[in-house]
């Protein structure tokens, strides 16, 4: 499949730089992106499929690190089916799964907690619901699970590790069995703030993410409950490379604080942005866009900064190859605009206002999913072909 996208307007490669394409054009071959340059060069007959920007922007596709997929496209949390397939109409081309914690009668048993964790890996590893990539399977930290343990599962594909969900009397009590996972080479993250389930710690602080080494503060602002202020200069300032996770879900005040920080300390580079649902707050499929309208608008970060905040650094953060518009990587991205009736220009206008920018059209593996999402308004630049 060969699908070519011409009169690129304002892009952005998904790095903290905000580079854009080198070109107002780019061709998606075989899943990937192939070429980037002129669209003067580009012949309306060589491709299966040649879309017009007209102007329009073009980003890479939003990597969303904290879904918590069950199996399937649903979530019992919400009793809703076609939850993923709807956030990819709000932009989400990539979920990173934030743990199955919320299976119905979910283990806790160190066997129990690995094979779920394997048939979540095994049940999304050829399953895109809506053309959505699903990196499912993040095995919850219990007492008694060992290196070997981990081994195991890294053997059997899953990298990934959650903790704060076990049942462990204390939060430094997850110190040992976190360095074991990330030992073996599993992404260690962890529940960060107030309790947001029953059974699971009233508070997990700054300290313990640091102790135990982990790669992401989950929802850094809450999940829903926020850590404190203190807590918030200490993830910052003496947190190392902990990826600090904000989330749609959480504590936007402890969100734009976290914001000041790490600009102020030069950590942008460890910001990313995520909805953490569908939990309590519900089923969100604009919940990305919404939160980077409310850091841009509020002065939290720029257009550019929080955009590589839900692209760029996410892949960095997690190894992913995707996040980047660059010749051979994962042709996952975004086509989008300032809405109709936005005192925005463009894309990164209408987030300076406080607007989600509307999309016009959506690609994962190289391939067209839409060419209007039906989850926000008509752009001002529509796309056709």
């Amino acid at each position: 499949m060969s699908v070519a996208i011409v009169n690129i307007g304002r892009s952005h490669r998904g790095d903290l730089a905000a580079t854009p394409l080198d070109g107002d054009a780019l061709v998606c071959e075989d899943g990937v992106i192939a070429w980037v340059g002129s669209g003067g060069d580009v012949g309306q007959g060589d491709h299966e499929r040649v879309l017009d920007a007209g102007g329009a922007g073009v980003i890479p596709g939003l990597i969303d690190s904290h879904v918590h997929v069950t199996f399937g496209d649903y979530t019992p949390r919400q009793q809703t089916v076609g939850y993923l397939e709807s956030y990819l109409h709000g932009g989400m081309t990539r979920a990173i799964t934030a743990s199955e914690v919320h299976v119905p009668g979910r283990p806790s048993d160190p066997a129990g907690v690995k094979a779920l964790a394997i048939a979540a890996q095994r049940c999304f590893a050829g399953y895109r619901p809506g053309g959505v990539t699903v990196h499912a399977g993040s095995v919850i930290l219990e007492p008694g699970l060992t290196r070997a343990d981990f081994d195991e599962l890294k053997a059997q594909g899953v990298w990934l590790a959650k903790a704060g969900f076990g049942a462990f009397e204390a939060p430094l009590d997850y110190v040992p069995v976190a360095h074991a996972a990330r030992a073996a080479g599993l992404i260690v993250t962890c529940h960060t703030g107030g309790g947001s389930i029953p059974g699971s710690l009233d508070r997990i602080d700054a300290t313990a993410v640091i102790e135990m080494e982990a790669h992401v503060s989950f929802h850094v602002n809450g999940g829903p409950t926020a850590m404190s202020a203190d807590d918030n200069v200490k993830i910052v300032t003496e947190g190392g490379e902990v990826a600090l996770q904000l989330a749609m879900a959480g504590n936007l005040r402890s969100a734009l604080d976290i914001c000041r920080l790490a600009r102020e300390h030069d950590q942008l580079h460890r910001l990313l942005v995520s909805t953490d649902t569908p939990t309590g707050t519900g089923v969100v499929p604009l919940g990305m866009l919404h939160l980077m309208a409310e850091l841009v608008s509020l002065d939290g970060l720029t257009a550019e900064q929080a955009v590589a905040a839900a692209t760029g650094s996410v892949g960095r953060v997690y190894g992913l190859d995707a996040g980047l518009l660059e010749v051979g990587r994962p042709a996952d991205l975004l086509v989008l605009d300032a809405p109709l009736g936005s005192a925005g220009d463009d894309w990164a206008g209408a987030l300076q206002v406080g607007d989600m920018p509307a999309l016009c059209a959506a690609l994962t593996a190289g391939e067209v999913r839409y060419t209007r999402s039906r989850n926000t308004p008509a752009p001002k630049r529509p796309v056709r072909g």
